[in-house]
């Protein structure tokens, strides 16, 4: 009986030191405690990255911004693949169901909406409200007549930074001040791109934006530019020679001296127009995938050279 009143005085000894101390310093006491292998679990629980999947470029690098050192993003479209033309691995379809949140633009990509509703329903997150879809492009019905590279509006981009924040923020409170504030800062420096685009495009002689595919609607519509786009929002959409001819007939009419190439589209119906009407060809960059031919190294760089491409395509002073 003595040795059982013994033990249970120890024990209660044990349970006050261990109250007494704070939760880091009892999570290292008890991770020291055990085995090599249990010991090395309990780090990585502690310091794991929450994962999260992007459709394509433009909303993978919003949650690498946002995100920071806490998430781990997963991007479902390769470089240098054609966003449009992406087709899922097994072992994306995989992976899917492992996701805290997945980013996706419903109606931009048919594969990527089947494979969220069967595989990522739970962690699926449409950016389309966000986004604030208002431009349309009746020639596309497949979108229900709407353009959906709202990202090409800086200002737009930013918005649906800020609501990924928020989805970040639900996925993982304890860093949810880390998201806002650094959506807060990225929203800061797309006003500042929005401004050096609005600056750099008030005195251009020539408003029409001929392009290789109907991509470039948002910053048209922000920058007071008329686009002429050659294919559709899709650029596997090859155009009909009526439609080659009606495009070459607004370069003449309008004395458009540049047509505006992409990297990973074929440039041949552009090189077409370029050839009839004596215009030059410049790479302006729909920013959906980033690859060696980039004219820079992430989303920022590739607008302030499509700015610049802008610049000089439209005569601006």
């Amino acid at each position: 009986m003595p040795r059982r009143s013994h033990s249970r005085r120890a024990v209660l000894i044990v349970v006050i030191v261990l109250v007494g101390l704070s939760i880091p310093s009892l999570l290292t006491l008890l991770t020291n405690t055990l085995s090599p292998r249990a010991a090395e679990e309990a780090q990585e629980a502690r310091t794991a990255q929450v994962p999260v999947a992007a459709a394509f470029y433009p909303l993978a690098h919003l949650l690498t911004e946002i995100g920071g050192p806490q998430v781990r993003v997963f991007t479902l479209t390769k470089p240098g693949v054609e966003p449009h033309d992406l087709e899922l691995t097994p072992k994306d379809l995989v992976d899917l169901p492992k996701m805290r949140l997945v980013a996706y633009l419903k109606g931009f990509q048919p594969a990527v909406d089947e494979a969220v509703a069967q595989q990522a329903a739970h962690a699926a997150y449409d950016v389309s409200p966000a986004a604030r879809l208002t431009v349309a492009s009746p020639s596309d019905p497949a979108t229900g007549g709407t353009d959906l590279h709202f990202w090409l509006d800086p200002l737009r981009y930013a918005a649906v930074g800020t609501a990924l924040a928020e989805q970040l923020a639900a996925a993982d409170p304890p860093h949810a001040a880390d998201y806002r504030s650094r959506a807060s800062a990225f929203a800061a420096s797309m006003a500042q791109l929005d401004q050096a685009f609005s600056t750099g495009l008030k005195t251009c002689p020539t408003t029409k934006l001929v392009t290789s595919h109907n991509a470039f609607g948002y910053l048209a519509a922000r920058y007071g530019l008329t686009q002429v786009p050659i294919a559709g929002l899709s650029p596997d959409q090859e155009p009909s020679a009526k439609a080659l001819a009606d495009v070459a007939a607004v370069v003449r009419s309008a004395g458009v001296r540049t047509i505006f190439t992409e990297t990973l589209v074929d440039p041949k119906f552009a090189q077409t127009i370029a050839r009839e009407t004596g215009a030059t060809l410049a790479l302006l960059d729909p920013v959906e995938g980033i690859t060696d031919q980039s004219p820079g190294k992430d989303y920022r760089e590739v607008m302030l050279a499509n700015l610049a491409a802008l610049r000089t395509g439209l005569g601006c002073s």
